[in-house]
């Protein structure tokens, strides 16, 4: 279908898109790589009267470290992060997430900002931001204020994001050395959304569990945080036991809705099962190093 008519605005730095957005108010929707706006608007599920486009503000593009953080700016590429040496050294979790997602086409030009933003359960980044302990940049027409992942994403296409801001930076602490990590995702096929998905960071001391964050894809209305079963882990050993324990506990926080890809029981197990997989990997991976 042919979208609504809309108005076009390319502005070239972030004040001048939080002016735009301000003026505009709710006729207009940001656009990052435009694969979740689009369809909608193709299909009539969204009307905006105007479009503010984020790809001609190079402030919001990029990938450092400073302080002990890696710093990634909203409309970085997914491709872009596939393909940082940076990250595959300091944050290969968020390498090994994004490579999962869709296909190269759909990577070069999908931003980490715009997967975020929309709060789509199905979406990779949240859950690899709840277990990367991330913090979101906001920048508004009152500044900017910085925000923790968890309790970012409050529900279906639903996050703290207040109107008139916009998701400006990425900021990721850098894990210690000798962390495993590991993000398993159940899917059909190349491109498709995952059925559920496990992204674990872990760290050991000596043989048991030091700390341990456990983040959830698709099994709910958004993208969940482990939270019992990241207590339960804490001073165990990982063997059947604790691993079995953990996929219990993640499973029973999950409230997937049923579709093509499983009904509820099926993608509750599957969370289950990814969430064991990526804990004796990431156990794997830490103990190796």
């Amino acid at each position: 279908m042919i979208t609504a008519p809309f108005e076009y605005h390319a502005p070239r730095t972030v004040p001048e898109a939080v002016k735009l957005l301000g003026e505009l108010g709710e006729d207009a929707k940001l656009l990052a790589g435009g694969h979740s706006l689009l369809p909608m608007m193709k299909l009539r599920f969204a009307e905006p009267s105007h479009l503010i486009d984020l790809g001609r503000i190079d402030s919001l593009r990029g990938i450092s470290q400073a302080d002990g953080e890696i710093h990634i700016g909203a409309m970085t590429s997914e491709n872009e992060i596939v393909n940082s040496k940076l990250l595959a050294e300091k944050l290969p979790l968020l390498v090994e997430g994004a490579s999962l997602i869709a296909d190269p086409q759909v990577r070069n030009k999908g931003t980490i900002g715009g997967d975020i933003s929309h709060g789509d359960p199905g979406n990779d980044h949240p859950a690899l931001m709840l277990a990367l302990d991330a913090s979101f940049v906001l920048t508004g027409p009152k500044g900017q204020r910085v925000v923790k992942a968890d309790g970012y994403f409050l529900g279906l296409y639903s996050t703290l994001l207040e109107p008139g801001e916009i998701l400006t930076q990425i900021r990721i602490p850098v894990p210690p050395a000798g962390t495993g990590t590991s993000y398993q995702k159940l899917k059909r096929k190349t491109g498709d959304y995952a059925t559920a998905a496990s992204a674990v960071v872990l760290q050991m001391k000596g043989d048991v569990v030091g700390q341990v964050r456990i983040g959830l894809t698709n099994v709910a209305a958004t993208a969940l945080r482990a939270s019992a079963a990241e207590k339960a882990l804490i001073g165990k050993p990982i063997n059947d036991a604790s691993l079995n324990e953990a996929a219990r506990l993640a499973m029973s926080i999950c409230e997937p809705m049923p579709d093509l890809r499983g009904d509820a029981d099926y993608k509750t197990a599957m969370c289950g099962e990814m969430t064991r997989r990526a804990l004796q990997i990431a156990h794997q991976r830490a103990t190796r190093k």
